[in-house]
Formats: structure tokens, C-alpha cells, sequence
């Protein structure tokens, strides 16, 4: 069965908006948890747009007491700051089941590619060894159109996941059935060079279950911002549950 990774970010958006503690981040993941999420995942970044440090220490200790997975997103390139350590320092800190690496900028409002492997593998190597090391699973970001899943089972990742942004767009625009061929085949690619495939970026309760049917053997979604914004109307345990019904 495909597995429900909660992102729980836009908790984070509120709760800076006003400073303060309220909506508190771990008092979400923990009603999402209560509902039957699989896990948690969050995605930090250098300006704290939203997550922050702290954070993501809790969100550790509480997906180690409920014995869920937590996945960490992040850039590994991106350097430490003020407030940010970087990638692998929180890694290092939070011991997180998944480190999912995304190569999003800081000017970017949200990520929006995946890896260029042939130009970025050599560098990723190293990095995805250090997280390994750590005991984390490691995931990287990738476009469906990417011809180089090899090149990432190489350099030591163990799953890719699909980049689902442009899937979502064709759906929405009512004409998805060359999007979901096309990351059919790019799951398929992916198995066959021995990664697993995970999915993400803007799946819904409306697009959901057409892409689990079309693309064969997702063993896990992050959803948040979707998520999040359908809960505001019916409350996070009852949209966590909703989307555990399409899994």
C-alpha cells in the first residue's frame, strides 16, 4: 500500500504570520498522526519561511515516540546561516527515517524541478553517503522526464520522487492522460534501475486516486499544502482519514 507523509509546513506559514506558537506544528502532526497519517515530513529552509530548527527537533522526538517515519526535505547544497545549519547538520541532529533532497533555491516559492543528475551526481555522492551513514533513507527530487534514474540509483539514492507538480496542472486542466503516462513510465524507469519512487507537489483528494491507479508501485505521497488548505473546511482528521481512503 502507498503510504501518507503529511507536510505540515503551512502550519508553520500560519503560526509565523503571527508569531508566537499558535497553530501549534506538533499539535498538528500529532492530530495527524491520531488520524492515521504513516508520517510526517517537513522541509526547512534557510530563511525560515516556515519550518525552523526547533521544529524540527520536536517533530523528531515525536515521530520517535509513535515510531512513524519522519521525512526531512531538503537542498544539501544550500549553505548554513544564521538560524539554519544546513541539510546534513539537521540531519545529523534529528536522525530523520528519509532525507529527501530537493534542489529548490531560496528565491524559489516552492520546488518546482528535480535534479539534473547528470550535472549534479557527482556532487550529490558524497552527501547522500554522509546521510546514509547517518541511518536515513535517502530520496532525491526528479522530473518524470528524467532520462537519468540510473544515474541516481548510482550515486547511491535509494528513491526518487516524482516530482508531481506538472501531473496535477494536466488535471486540473481536464486532459491528465499523457501526464499520467508519462510518470507511469518514468515509475517503471525508476524500478527497473532499483529505486523505489515515491510522489509529491500538489496532489490532492481531487487527483489523487487517478494517479495512484495509473502509476504503478508508489510507495509513498507527501501532501501538505493541498492537504492543509481542504482541512481549514473539514478538520485535519477528517481530510487525513479522506485521503486514506483513496491510498
Amino acid at each position: 500500500m502507498t503510504v501518507l507523509s503529511v507536510n505540515v509546513n503551512k502550519i508553520a506559514v500560519l503560526r509565523n504570520s503571527r508569531g508566537g506558537n499558535e497553530p501549534d506544528v506538533v499539535e498538528a502532526a500529532r492530530a495527524c498522526l491520531d488520524a492515521g497519517a504513516h508520517g510526517i515530513t517537513v522541509h526547512p529552509r534557510p530563511d525560515a519561511r516556515h519550518i525552523c530548527d526547533y521544529d524540527v527537533a520536536a517533530l523528531a522526538e515525536l515521530t520517535r515516540e509513535r515510531r512513524v517515519e519522519f521525512n526531512l526535505e531538503g537542498n544539501p547544497f544550500a549553505p548554513p546561516r544564521p538560524g539554519y545549519p544546513g541539510f546534513l547538520a539537521l540531519c545529523a541532529q534529528a536522525r530523520p527515517a528519509q532525507a529527501t533532497l530537493v534542489p529548490d533555491g531560496d528565491g524559489q516559492l516552492t520546488s518546482d524541478h528535480g535534479f539534473d543528475f547528470r550535472r549534479d551526481g557527482e556532487s550529490l555522492r558524497p552527501l547522500i553517503a554522509q546521510l546514509k551513514a547517518l541511518g536515513c533513507r535517502v530520496s532525491v527530487f526528479a522530473d518524470a522526464g528524467s532520462p537519468d534514474f540510473e544515474i541516481a540509483a548510482a550515486i547511491g539514492a535509494d528513491r526518487v520522487e516524482l516530482y508531481t507538480g506538472p501531473y496535477a496542472q494536466a488535471h486540473a486542466n481536464g486532459d491528465a492522460a499523457a501526464a499520467l503516462a508519462l510518470f507511469a513510465d518514468a515509475a517503471r524507469r525508476a524500478q527497473a534501475a532499483g529505486l523505489g519512487v515515491n510522489a509529491g507537489h500538489d496532489l490532492s483528494q481531487a487527483n489523487l486516486g487517478e494517479f495512484l491507479r495509473a502509476v504503478p508501485q508508489v510507495l509513498e505521497v507527501s501532501i501538505g499544502h493541498a492537504l492543509i488548505g481542504e482541512a481549514l473546511y473539514a478538520g485535519l482528521d477528517a481530510t487525513v482519514r479522506a485521503y486514506l481512503r483513496l491510498l
